[in-house]
């Protein structure tokens, strides 16, 4: 296991404004984040949302799709913008970036999750590329539905042996109260039923999946062994506090 080897989900929100459109100016201050941990030795995985709200941006929607037809074919038009606007970014610190478009069957078969472990295993070990996976939105409805790559990022950490899964959304963590009002739970070491109800709250339907699968996605992640901190996405340089270790949003450290 690497010591600095993180996970890092980008949730649709972080990713873009508040009328659903892609912000590609933040896109470009994560991957300056990005940039000064791998130039501090950290390997990275980035699983990353976004795509719908790029392909509304690109077709100029100003709802969101929802017949699930037409999501995934926002999904297949936004893919290709989002990616380049990665790319865009990922070239001014001379990173490369690269695409993997996975499912839940991928990573079931054994044959091809080995298959993406050896691919990811040997773009880590470049040091200067930065993979960036995404659901096969195409082919994928769950996803779509439920934003299920809270989950698929605990399957890609457990699947690289990452020692954190860190996942950044728009709001600051687990809150002490339903009304998103209270204050942030720092560290948790169990999830109890008390605990999932709050996951439940308003505050966090936010974005598409909410904290439950946030919670969800914590609980794949410490049957690896793997820490999971969810995090607020817009908090400026975030990805460096974390590393520094200063204490922001919820820690869930569970035993495996």
């Amino acid at each position: 296991m690497k010591n600095h080897r993180w996970v890092i989900k980008l949730g649709t929100g972080v990713l873009s404004r508040k009328n659903g459109t892609i912000d590609t100016r933040h896109i470009g201050e994560l991957v300056g984040q990005f940039a000064t941990l791998m130039q501090n030795g950290h390997e990275l995985v980035v699983v990353s949302s976004g795509a719908i709200a790029a392909g509304m941006t690109i077709m100029q929607l100003d709802q969101r799709p929802k017949k699930t037809n037409e999501l995934q074919a926002c999904a297949t038009i936004g893919q290709i913008e989002l990616m380049s606007q990665y790319q865009h970014a990922l070239h001014r610190h001379k990173i490369l970036g690269s695409q993997l478009l996975l499912t839940y069957g991928d990573l079931d078969s054994k044959t091809r999750s080995r298959n993406a472990s050896l691919t990811l295993e040997y773009l880590l070990s470049q040091k200067r590329i930065l993979p960036i996976i995404n659901e096969n939105d195409a082919i994928a409805n769950e996803e779509i539905k439920v934003g299920d790559n809270d989950r698929l990022s605990a399957y890609v950490a457990s699947l690289v042996q990452a020692d954190k899964l860190i996942i950044l959304t728009s709001i600051d963590g687990l809150m002490t109260s339903l009304d998103g009002k209270g204050k942030v739970i720092k560290r948790l070491t169990k999830l109890d039923d008390q605990t999932r109800g709050l996951a439940s709250g308003p505050g966090s339907q936010r974005n598409v999946g909410g904290m439950v699968t946030k919670l969800l996605a914590a609980e794949i992640a410490a049957k690896a062994g793997i820490t999971t901190i969810i995090a607020n996405g817009r908090t400026p340089d975030i990805l460096p506090k974390i590393a520094a270790n200063k204490f922001v949003g919820t820690t869930i450290k569970l035993s495996a």
